[in-house]
């Protein structure tokens, strides 16, 4: 493997992990039940649907270009997830679901035979 690609793997899981890290260790500092409430709090509550959202938009674009028949089964796995996640705020609920939901659009939708 390329140096390069070691590279920037190790720069963007660094990178990732900082911006995961750091909001809550900058919080931290603050008196209890500070984080709970205000700018920083909605976005911490937002980076979970949204690296959701981010790996399935990126993972399956390239499987849609080349598969149209994969493009039913994204949208409702994606549905899926949005709706189980808005109702629960659960985001490990709301990605197992989705994956079900994308598995048995997917199994549905492959020919017999």
């Amino acid at each position: 493997m390329k140096t390069e690609v070691i590279l920037v793997c190790v720069v963007v899981g660094i990178a990732n992990y900082l911006f995961r890290y750091l909001p809550l260790r900058l919080g931290a500092g603050r008196k209890p039940g500070a984080i709970k409430s205000g700018p920083l709090a909605r976005v911490l509550d937002s980076i979970g649907i949204a690296s959701i959202c981010a790996l399935l938009v990126v993972s399956s674009t390239p499987e849609i270009l080349r598969d149209s028949q994969r493009l039913l089964p994204t949208l409702a796995g994606f549905v899926v997830l949005t709706l189980v996640f808005w109702r629960s705020k659960s985001i490990i609920l709301s990605t197992l679901v989705g994956a079900v939901a994308y598995g048995l659009v997917f199994k549905v939708m492959l020919p017999t035979g």
